[in-house]
């Protein structure tokens, strides 16, 4: 696709050497995985914008490609090469928010592919599946290259209308009433289009931002999803430092904290149950009519994912009682075999795990025998095609979906980035 940044070539041999002697039956996996998001699926148009398609998918979604050259930015200050792309891809997700601020997923050109649903179409829309967590996955990237290289200069007049459109969709979703997205979808599974005339099921006003779709981009239930939302509090902050710090544009800076607490606020106040076996614990989804959703869902952001999304950390009260949750039968996504045991997915098949969910419960796990299983699960379920995908049955590793799924390989490597800082193996 482009050619590869020579600092993750070095990478990419240091930490196969490195896992020939740490964890030797992972070790042919890392490289791969490493490299799978700059060698597969990054494209540069004109002179500075980067497209990033999700793999077997040629859209680029904003949530994955966030999330898919994650683990390369902290590689950025030592290459401009690397920097260049990121520099790319953090300005090609501003210019889509800004083309439409309700899709999840875009064209590489003005074309009219992908989905024709009953929505505001527009032909540079892959698909109009509205997710709170798609307006915040480009903070996190954003921020975390500006924290890194220390340059500033993604910031442009654009972004900052990019954060202005950004924070106008997440404050009229707080009151899903005034509106004026719908979408609807024929002749499909009922997760994949809006119930009531694609308004999605009825909500009552929490402080929290409604959201149509789940990152697994099925439709929510009900339509306060949580680990969206605390995602949205994360990301908003992300972007009131960039306003204050950089931008200087106090009054917006000032109605991003604003509405970060109204979001915070509602979290605690009507995501949170009392579970008879696990204690008070959050909710995967609300309406804030008194009904909820005990579940997690494998992708992220999910309720197992709070700590890698830096929402709290990994030993706060009301995070282990939901971790527990997640991960026990209580969990309706929760499958164990004889191959492994984790988090599904609705989207996928019954009795399949998905690999995103084992290396997620790695990231956010301080127990040492937790973390060695997780790497035990990962080596035995690659199915000898040294990848990670989507899901894979619980007693067959050898069924599985998408084996091109570069979100899941890039996850993957920064839980091996993560292990090798720490020296986890030789402790």
């Amino acid at each position: 696709m482009i050619e590869r940044p020579e600092i993750l070539t070095e990478t990419a041999d240091e930490l196969e050497n490195y896992y020939k002697k740490a964890y030797p039956p992972l070790a042919p996996l890392v490289k791969p995985c490493f490299l799978n998001t700059i060698d597969t699926t990054v494209k540069k148009l004109g002179e500075e914008e980067y497209f990033v398609i999700t793999g077997d998918i040629e859209a680029m979604w904003l949530r994955d490609s966030s999330f898919q050259v994650m683990h390369y930015v902290p590689f950025a200050a030592k290459d401009e090469r690397l920097r260049a792309i990121l520099r790319g891809i953090i300005g090609k997700q501003a210019s889509q928010i800004l083309t439409d601020p309700y899709a999840n997923a875009f064209n590489e050109a003005p074309d009219g592919r992908g989905h024709q649903d009953k929505t505001q179409l527009n032909d540079w829309v892959w698909e109009r599946k509205y997710e709170l967590d798609s307006l915040c996955a480009p903070l996190y990237l954003a921020h975390a290259y500006w924290k890194e290289t220390g340059s500033a200069d993604i910031f442009t007049e654009e972004y900052e209308r990019m954060l202005a459109v950004l924070l106008s969709v997440v404050k009229t979703e707080q009151n899903h009433d005034n509106s004026a997205y719908t979408f609807e979808r024929s002749d499909c599974p009922e997760t994949d289009t809006l119930p009531c005339g694609g308004l999605g099921n009825p909500v009552g006003r929490t402080g929290m931002s409604w959201s149509g779709f789940r990152p697994s981009d099925d439709c929510c239930t009900y339509g306060y999803l949580i680990p969206s939302n605390m995602m949205a509090v994360v990301a908003l902050g992300f972007g009131e430092e960039i306003l204050r710090e950089v931008l200087k544009n106090i009054s917006l800076a000032e109605e991003y904290a604003k509405t970060r607490k109204q979001i915070q606020e509602g979290i605690e106040a009507f995501g949170m149950v009392e579970h008879p076996r696990c204690g008070k614990m959050y909710a995967y989804e609300t309406d804030g009519l008194g009904r909820y959703n005990l579940m997690d869902d494998a992708n992220s952001p999910s309720l197992l994912a709070m700590p890698y999304l830096h929402y709290c950390g990994c030993e706060d009260e009301f995070y282990v009682n939901t971790r527990k949750f997640i991960l026990s039968g209580d969990n309706p996504f929760y499958y164990r075999g004889a191959c492994a045991d984790g988090v599904g997915s609705p989207h996928t098949p019954e009795d399949y795990i998905w690999h995103i969910a084992i290396v997620m419960r790695a990231l956010t796990s301080a127990d040492r025998e937790e973390i060695l299983a997780c790497l035990e699960q990962l080596a035995g379920t690659h199915a000898g095609l040294y990848f990670m995908h989507e899901s894979f049955h619980k007693d067959d590793p050898t069924r599985f979906t998408r084996s091109w799924f570069a979100w899941a390989n890039s996850l993957f490597s920064a839980l091996m980035l993560k292990l090798k800082e720490e020296e986890f193996f030789f402790l």
